[in-house]
């Protein structure tokens, strides 16, 4: 049986998704493949409700299974699948990404975090960027120690809490003094685990630090979790804001379909201690804002150079814990636009419940 089960996986490799170079098979799309006699069923999984290429995708897979009699696909859409038992009562999932990296991605998603929390939101935060995992230094808990507790008969990972925020990092799994080489399939399944295996009870937001630029663990977000949308963030220099672009247009692609709530721009200018009111724009001036107005999108925030942000980071106390400091007025600022994207989204964004064809 596992055979043939096989087998109709290779088949269907031969289905690309339109748009994209992956097969529905790489993208996960194809699940539960059951056989019965001359019969075979399986799901096929989109992440949008309103997917043009539904009938499309399933005639294709329907001509190339001539070999058996019958052939039933069930359609169902990724907002409606079952969530884990760890997201159940997770409000909204929010990735930060960048299309490259040194643009501040998770200095911003750190701060972002610990202002929605002072604000009194229940907040969590998952560090997957796996190939340099920052979230324990930034909130001043590198020899913290997540345990495993069974919880409904599941074991689930106790998260760190800091700052009002939950915490899992891979960081806190490896030896911060030891390079880790990751594999693609590794560093997704290290993602998983953290998102589905955490035990996060109820939170308003979940954010998602992901690695820099694109790769299959941001494939492996969208079909493990239903986002919410993805924050971009990038600095006004015009190198960063092409790979912003990419960043952009992998969550608007066919087969993923993200909102992209915003775009941040970060070290938006300098300003020093002493001289407040003083903005020197030492990587060119709101590049990310005028990208925002060339693709529609908002600009949720515009994060200056302050010398106590790296301090911040540094020493274990994000700068957001301070909102009336310059750069923590901005990331509280930063919050209440994130906020607002969200609930702006939702009214335009009707979830669907499953549907069978």
């Amino acid at each position: 049986m596992q055979d043939k089960i096989k087998e109709i996986r290779e088949v269907l490799k031969e289905v690309k998704y339109p748009g994209t170079v992956k097969n529905i098979v790489e993208l996960d799309m194809v699940q539960r493949i059951q056989i019965d006699g001359n019969k075979v069923m399986f799901r096929l999984v989109f992440q949008n409700s309103g997917d043009p290429f539904v009938n499309v995708i399933k005639k294709k897979c329907e001509s190339l299974l001539i070999d058996y009699e019958k052939v039933e696909i069930e359609t169902l859409f990724m907002h409606d699948l079952e969530r884990p038992l760890s997201l159940e009562k997770v409000k909204h999932i929010i990735a930060v990404s960048s299309g490259k990296g040194g643009v501040g991605k998770s200095t911003v998603a750190a701060n972002l975090a610990v202002a929605l929390a002072m604000q009194g939101y229940k907040v969590g935060l998952v560090d997957a960027d796996i190939f340099g995992p920052s979230m324990p230094k930034m909130f001043g808990c590198e020899k913290a120690q997540p345990y495993m507790e069974k919880i409904e008969n599941q074991d689930m990972i106790i998260p760190v809490e800091k700052y009002g925020v939950k915490i899992l990092s891979i960081g806190f799994f490896v030896d911060p003094a030891s390079a880790t080489v990751w594999r693609g399939p590794m560093a997704s399944n290290a993602l998983k685990q953290m998102v589905e295996q955490g035990f996060w009870d109820e939170l308003d937001y979940m954010l998602i630090d992901l690695p820099p630029g694109t790769s299959d663990i941001h494939l492996t977000l969208v079909q493990t979790v239903a986002l919410t949308g993805a924050i971009v963030v990038s600095t006004p220099q015009q190198v960063a804001l092409a790979d912003a672009i990419k960043g952009i247009n992998m969550f608007e692609s066919p087969g993923i379909h993200v909102p992209v709530l915003g775009l941040v721009e970060n070290m938006a200018w300098f300003t020093p201690a002493e001289l407040p009111d003083n903005k020197y724009y030492l990587f060119g001036k709101e590049g990310a804002k005028k990208l925002a107005e060339e693709k529609g999108l908002r600009l949720l925030g515009q994060i200056p150079v302050v010398q106590s942000i790296c301090d911040g980071g540094d020493s274990g106390e994000p700068v957001a814990l301070d909102p009336d400091s310059i750069t923590g007025a901005a990331f509280a600022r930063l919050a209440r636009e994130v906020v607002k994207a969200v609930e702006e989204n939702q009214a335009q964004t009707k979830r669907v419940r499953i549907t069978k064809h």
